[in-house]
């Protein structure tokens, strides 16, 4: 039975990718997308829909309320049992996403400490003071590498990787193992790239086709169940764009560009994240069919 890793920056076309190894190898799919997790939140998330998925199982979404706060260390409670039940069933497996964390953490070993309450609540209380870019201009002086996988506007997760830091007196990314893979040794990972500028045109094409899909009318469903009240959900990109506009702070032009340059932003620190992975194999821009023949080639 064979783990197939896909992930990459947004856009790429990880998911279709996904589901078409998936109908080769006999494989059920499992979710590394942290957003992907929760209910409703579908077009910002670009979350396939029953019929895109062409009768593949997937697993993990749509499993938490908005309310609920999703971390790396419940996910990878949840995925690796997944996994290892799908396997020992004799399913092949393809996991697939972008959230780079939640893939590492499915095949190594973290090593996060416990938090500290006295510590989370200085540091929230700071935050508040002092605002995220503050906070996270502080994390990028501590932590480089972490400041590139978190955004900004995640000012739950910036607390909790300078948390880490006071706690451990190391670098949040120390804490990452750098070997080659502790759980899975035999997984195939491969990444997804595009070139700069056809993933910047590709991006914006897909924040317009959201809008169009009724992305705004989403997120005022998702308002009236607390999303403005989420500790996790609210991040999602182009959830707080829009949620801003709808509050009155912004029109939904800006909302919309916004959207689209955060998005770029985010894919940037993606690449990054994923290119300090040596295990990744990466399949260079062609069609969907072309990936799936390099990519069945490589796994047998």
């Amino acid at each position: 039975m064979s783990l197939v890793i896909i992930c990459g920056a947004t856009a790429t076309g990880k998911s279709d990718l996904a589901v078409s190894v998936a109908k080769e190898i006999n494989a059920e799919i499992v979710n590394a997308d942290s957003m992907q997790l929760y209910k409703g939140m579908d077009i910002g998330t670009a979350k396939l829909s029953l019929l895109e998925r062409e009768g593949i199982k997937h697993h993990l979404l749509d499993e938490l309320e908005i309310s609920e706060e999703a971390n790396v260390s419940w996910y990878q409670g949840q995925a690796r049992k997944i996994i290892d039940n799908l396997i020992d069933s004799g399913k092949s497996v393809v996991v697939v996403g972008g959230t780079g964390l939640y893939i590492k953490a499915i095949l190594d070993d973290l090593n996060f400490p416990d938090t500290d309450p006295a510590v989370r609540q200085k540091l929230t209380d700071e935050a508040q003071v002092l605002g995220n870019d503050q906070m996270h201009a502080r994390l990028a002086t501590l932590d480089p590498a972490a400041a590139l996988a978190i955004p900004k506007e995640n000012i739950r997760r910036v607390i909790r990787a300078l948390e880490v830091i006071e706690i451990t007196g190391k670098p949040f990314t120390a804490n990452l193992p750098k070997e080659a893979s502790t759980k899975y040794p035999n997984a195939y990972q491969f990444g997804l790239v595009l070139d700069r500028e056809n993933l910047d045109e590709k991006i914006d094409r897909r924040v317009e086709g959201m809008w169009e899909k009724g992305f705004v009318r989403e997120v005022m469903q998702l308002m009236t169940k607390g999303l403005e009240k989420a500790t996790t959900a609210k991040m999602a990109l182009g959830y707080s764009q829009i949620m801003n506009y709808l509050n009155g702070d912004f029109d939904e032009s800006f909302a919309k560009e916004e959207t689209k340059r955060v998005t770029r932003a985010y894919a940037r620190r993606q690449e990054t994240w994923f290119s300090r992975d040596n295990r990744i194999k990466w399949l260079a821009p062609e069609s969907n069919q072309g990936r799936l023949e390099k990519l069945l080639a490589s796994i047998n």
